[in-house]
């Protein structure tokens, strides 16, 4: 039985049993490029969420009509990828088994890969939808596989050709590049084809994984990153970006790479959560 965390994401304190959407955090950034800290991210997220409000004016939707139940943070092995990706895979594998809606908060985006293998397991003919400013298509980075540079390499491993849609992808080697052309279905520096893929979905009744790198934010929004790329999207633009994947088939989602400290004055931590926020609600139904 999962039980209630000793302090909830604003508005999800639903009991387990009840809910439709389970929140978890994944506080792992062992394989962290450039500036470490996203380990710290989900706990800060849930911690600075009651500088918000519930109820969103954008989606004129709050989030205590819904029920949604946050677990908390996993402990996880900070000295072995495969380990914290295990950990990760069994507990979202526990909330799916219960029919509900798994949302991780990480951590580096590595994370992503235990949540997907979970879901594959459950919805083999899955498509991810994947915001982020890296490609994050490294077939291994400084040797390593399991790295925050090789997941979405990883989760092609698992779903195959064209089934991986990335967007605002401004960084990464030529080769990934060229791995994209080839192998997913990449939409560099905006969300231009988003429309198009949103009305393919639904009408495929397709289940999506949905990630988001909160780094695909511009600096100027999110500093708070391990890293920051230039010339990034606007919180309006990922805001109308996001409620459009919401009406995908959703079965698993997540945000990552949020870098508390990096940012002192604490306005990347706030940003996070209320995408958070917005995402939550956006999916909730």
């Amino acid at each position: 039985m999962i039980k209630h965390n000793i302090e909830n994401f604003i508005g999800c304190d639903s009991e387990y049993e009840n809910a439709d959407i389970v929140l978890f955090g994944a506080p792992f950034d062992s394989t962290t490029s450039f500036r470490p800290g996203a380990r710290f991210g989900c706990s800060a997220i849930r911690h600075e969420s009651f500088g918000l409000e519930t109820f969103s004016p954008y989606q004129d939707k709050d989030l205590t009509d819904y029920c949604i139940f946050d677990s908390g943070d996993l402990e996880l092995c900070f000295g072995k990828a495969e380990l914290a990706l295990q950990d990760i895979e069994n507990h979202a594998s526990e909330i799916l088994k219960d029919n509900k809606l798994p949302v991780l908060i990480g951590g580096e985006h590595l994370v992503t890969l235990g949540s997907v293998r979970a879901v594959y397991q459950k919805y083999p003919d899955l498509h991810i939808v994947h915001f982020d400013a890296h490609a994050d298509l490294r077939n291994d980075y400084l040797g390593a596989e399991l790295s925050h540079a090789c997941v979405m390499r990883r989760c092609h491993d698992l779903l195959g050709d064209n089934r991986i849609h990335q967007f605002c992808i401004r960084s990464g080697e030529k080769s990934e590049f060229a791995f994209a052309k080839q192998h997913t279905d990449i939409h560099p520096f905006t969300f231009d084809g988003l429309d198009e893929l949103v009305e393919y979905l639904q009408q495929s009744e397709i289940p999506v994984y949905f990630t988001i790198d909160l780094d695909c934010l511009d600096p100027s929004v999110f500093s708070g990153t391990g890293t920051p790329e230039a010339g990034g999207v606007q919180f309006h633009q990922l805001l109308e970006a996001l409620i459009k994947v919401s009406k995908t088939n959703i079965v698993g989602a997540d945000i990552n790479e949020l870098a508390p400290m990096l940012d002192s004055s604490g306005v990347s931590t706030a940003v996070a959560c209320k995408v958070l926020r917005e995402l939550l609600l956006a999916i909730s139904h």
